[in-house]
């Protein structure tokens, strides 16, 4: 992200990181995160992680513009767009939140290590969850794949401008 100018839309990283260390690194990188109608960055399953973000906007075109703006400045970096599951797909941030610490807890009592971490916790959320997690992560993507639409239409309409 800190040398590939591509816009990333995303509900959030993945749950069970460290989130204040990811923005941190993020920040580091000179990396920008842009909560899209959302005042925190969105953790994943749930639209809230209790992290605030600076940067909110709430248009596509107000994200296209910042784009066009870091090409013309020549920054090399990409963005982040935090843009939160929709709230009727949201999982409780309680429910998930404990699906994840059981999860963690399993594959750490298992000895799961590598690559095997991730599908695993996954695994075992969807079932800690009773499917409620897929299902959400289902709405996310197709969530994510409208704005980034929406942004990239936003994005082609400026630079046709210009």
């Amino acid at each position: 992200m800190a040398h590939a100018g591509v816009t990333v839309v995303c509900s959030g990283a993945k749950a069970f990181l460290d989130l204040p260390a990811t923005l941190e690194l993020l920040e580091t990188l000179s990396v920008p995160v842009i909560a899209y109608r959302a005042a925190e960055f969105p953790s994943f399953y749930s639209r809230s992680s209790g992290l605030p973000l600076e940067h909110v906007v709430q248009s596509p075109e107000e994200i296209a513009r910042q784009m066009v703006f870091q090409d013309a400045l020549g920054f090399p970096q990409g963005m982040i767009v935090a843009n939160p599951i929709p709230e009727e797909s949201a999982v409780d941030r309680s429910v998930i939140e404990a699906a994840i610490v059981r999860a963690i807890q399993e594959a750490e009592e298992r000895g799961i290590t590598g690559k095997a971490v991730t599908p695993f916790i996954l695994a075992r959320i969807k079932d800690i969850t009773g499917g409620e997690s897929l299902e959400a992560n289902v709405a996310l993507v197709v969530n994510n794949a409208r704005l980034a639409a929406d942004i990239a239409a936003a994005y082609a309409r400026l630079r046709q401008e210009a």
